[in-house]
């Protein structure tokens, strides 16, 4: 018997109700136990259209629809659990409890005992962070550090540092908080609080600093203390000029959002910020485009070898450009940004090789400004040591983003009419689009989307975490 619209109906009514049974269930693991619930890489925010769209994301990656009523009962049963903090993939634990059946509790407890040693949160106090800037990743910074403030152990945003104050400074800081013409509204309520130079931002108080010079300021002098500095102004890029952060009283480290030069450490989380050391005092996010390609590069080449390659980046136009043709000392950026196609260059192939220094000498890379405002496109024309299908290439990719290791950074679609705007807001850095793959004997071609502002910034957050030693375990 066909399915009637009926049918459909109460089956939507059904699956919304079940998730209106997760909401109170996923807020309490978040903030009693610090414990972030996703299926198969999706988080599931507290909202019950995102938990059921979440679900139905799991036919990308097992091929079937994942059941929101077979997953409440192993929720429930996460919630019984005494859970240390952790990222907990609650697709998977569902698809692999109906694999195997039996007691549910039991196969709970062998899964998830490497998070179930009594160490509960990761941290006894929350970190303090300061942005040193607010452009646009400041201010995307901004929103995730706010957002993920609730379960009170992590890092806390206290304060942003700004250029000597202007008329009116706290009232429009406030309003492009709290608007985006590129993101949205911001999630939740942002009052200006001008007596005090402060936003009050979903009950975090902030505090506006303004110094002429980093080394000027007493951070100590607001209560802040051993505090994480995100430089997202691209002022200082060497080691010289970002270690004037530190000279601040209650400054211990700091970060900078673009590629660090000389000396500088650039991390791309999830593939080499195992090379942190407690002496690293500073270090580099590295770029938007070097986060997004360097985790499926890394597949790539340790699963079919790299001969070598060319990148060449479809970039959205950025601040640094030109509303209408003017001056600007870099070649041809200085045409008007809303109105051309302008080819540029890009550090970003030589970028790669601080992150996979086996790739020296492989890849040549160029890029080209285009006139959308947030989203871009990698194309990553590979020579490879032997002859793959587009199917193994697929294949890999996609269990990559299903993976511990890389499941954060690579994400993977299948859509056959996905384009540039479905992706604003995307957490992971790069969106492998396996429709557009091409492979032909050893030479194959990807197409990488990535959020240039949200997801590069969702990365930098990762990496200020296991800075602040919030790395949180991921199971299954």
């Amino acid at each position: 018997m066909s399915n009637t619209g009926t049918d459909y109906f109460d089956r939507w009514r059904e699956a919304e109700a079940t998730a209106e049974l997760m909401i109170p269930i996923l807020g309490r693991l978040y903030r009693e136990n610090d414990v972030i619930v996703y299926v198969y890489g999706r988080k599931l925010v507290r909202a019950p259209i995102e938990i059921i769209k979440a679900h139905r994301y799991a036919r990308n990656v097992t091929g079937r629809e994942l059941s929101i009523q077979q997953t409440l009962p192993v929720l429930q049963a996460l919630a019984d659990m005494q859970l240390d903090s952790a990222k907990v993939d609650l697709g998977k634990l569902t698809d692999g409890y109906a694999d195997v059946g039996g007691d549910l509790d039991a196969y709970l407890a062998e899964a998830l005992g490497s998070v179930t040693t009594g160490h509960g949160r990761l941290l006894e106090e929350p970190t303090d962070v300061v942005l040193y800037g607010f452009g646009r990743i400041g201010r995307l910074l901004a929103r995730i550090l706010i957002e993920r403030a609730g379960s009170g152990a992590k890092l806390r945003l206290r304060a942003i540092v700004l250029r000597p104050q202007k008329s009116n400074d706290i009232e429009k800081r406030a309003s492009l908080l709290r608007r985006d013409s590129v993101h949205g509204p911001f999630a939740g309520s942002v009052i200006a609080d001008p007596d005090n130079n402060q936003i009050i931002a979903n009950g975090n108080p902030i505090t506006f600093i303004y110094a002429a010079q980093p080394e000027d300021i007493d951070y100590e002098a607001y209560g802040i203390k051993n505090a994480i500095i995100i430089d997202n102004t691209g002022a200082w890029r060497d080691m010289d000029g970002l270690s004037r952060h530190l000279k601040a009283n209650g400054a211990t480290r700091a970060v900078l959002t673009a590629p660090g030069k000389g000396e500088v450490k650039n991390i791309i989380y999830g593939v080499n910020h195992h090379a942190l050391s407690d002496t690293d005092t500073i270090v580099s996010a590295a770029s938007c485009t070097t986060n997004a390609i360097v985790p499926p590069l890394k597949v790539m080449n340790d699963t079919f070898g790299i001969v070598g390659g060319h990148v060449e980046t479809i970039h959205a136009y950025t601040n640094d450009q030109n509303l209408t043709d003017n001056f600007h000392n870099k070649e041809r950026r200085g045409r008007s940004a809303p109105l051309n196609m302008v080819i540029t260059e890009t550090g970003a192939a030589s970028a790669v090789v601080k992150a996979l220094p086996e790739l020296a000498g492989k890849l040549t890379g160029n890029a080209i400004r285009v006139p959308v405002p947030n989203v871009s496109l990698a194309i990553l024309n590979l020579t490879l040591e032997r002859g793959v299908s587009r199917e193994e290439i697929n294949a890999e990719l996609r269990n990559a983003s299903m993976s511990v290791d890389l499941g954060e950074q690579i994400d993977y679609t299948t859509s056959t009419e996905v384009v540039s705007s479905d992706l604003v807001g995307a957490e992971r850095t790069g969106i492998v689009d396996a429709q557009a793959t091409i492979a032909d004997s050893n030479r194959c071609v990807l197409y990488v989307w990535y959020d240039n502002e949200a997801g590069y910034s969702y990365q930098v957050v990762r990496l200020v975490q296991e800075i602040a030693g919030l790395a949180y375990p991921r199971v299954p």
